[in-house]
């Protein structure tokens, strides 16, 4: 369940350590509408700039959404409904990671009452992806394309810092990979050329502690599952 560091009110940031920032972040699926203070927001965009990256390139580019525009992206997702990713999905999951994206959608389906087998239901929860799940605000994170995986890398490095820097402060977050799915339109819309590649949304805000879609938490595997240590 959303415990007490998890409410929709701002904290102070500097008593806020990395490792429980790491250990207090989730993904959230449903927020208020109240919008997170401009400055506020420029205060973690600028934590997230310390981000490290190949040759200090630091390649990421952003484009906030909020108020009026990110509510004319809704409409623009409802009504241009084109897959153009441009970084390619994985063609399918297998082993242990198709297990663990299973545990955790059903997770998320049970949370809000989407009943297993039921497709109709479970298609209409993904597109709730295109609506950011309410929240007031988008980031859209790109990279250029002349830098291949290392700028993807790099952008991945910037969207941990982000996502840190805003629980720090007490705003919620979910990174979508999803939302690049229509990177085409994002690209007409922010008015980026072809060379500026679309990594990934990042949905954020004030969390609602009573949304079903929050009562959950994704499982972590244990290090021995990750790590081979060599002395």
């Amino acid at each position: 369940m959303v415990t007490e560091t998890e409410s929709s009110m701002p904290r102070d940031p500097s008593a806020v350590t990395v490792v429980q920032a790491l250990a207090e972040r989730w993904s959230c699926r449903g927020f208020l509408p109240e919008p997170v203070p401009r400055a506020t927001i420029e205060s973690v965009v600028e934590s997230a700039q310390r981000t490290p990256s190949w040759c200090n390139t630091q390649p990421w580019q952003l484009a906030i959404f909020s108020g009026d525009a990110i509510d004319d992206l809704r409409t623009a997702f409802a009504g241009d409904q084109r897959i153009t990713p441009d970084i390619d999905f994985p063609p399918g999951y297998a082993g242990v990671h198709q297990e663990r994206r299973r545990e955790v959608g059903l997770q998320l389906y049970d949370a809000v009452g989407v009943a297993r087998g039921d497709r109709e239901a479970s298609a209409l929860q993904m597109l709730r992806n295109f609506d950011f799940f309410d929240a007031p605000h988008v980031a859209i994170v790109s990279a250029p394309a002349a830098l291949g995986p290392y700028g993807y890398v790099d952008c991945g490095l910037w969207v941990q810092s982000f996502l840190l820097a805003a629980q720090a402060h007490g705003i919620a977050t979910i990174a979508q990979a999803a939302v690049a799915m229509r990177s085409e339109l994002l690209r007409e819309r922010i008015g980026w050329d072809d060379e500026r590649q679309v990594v990934c949304g990042i949905s954020f805000g004030w969390p609602d502690p009573e949304h079903p879609a929050n009562s959950f938490r994704a499982h972590r595997a244990d290090i021995d599952d990750a790590v081979t240590f060599f002395d």
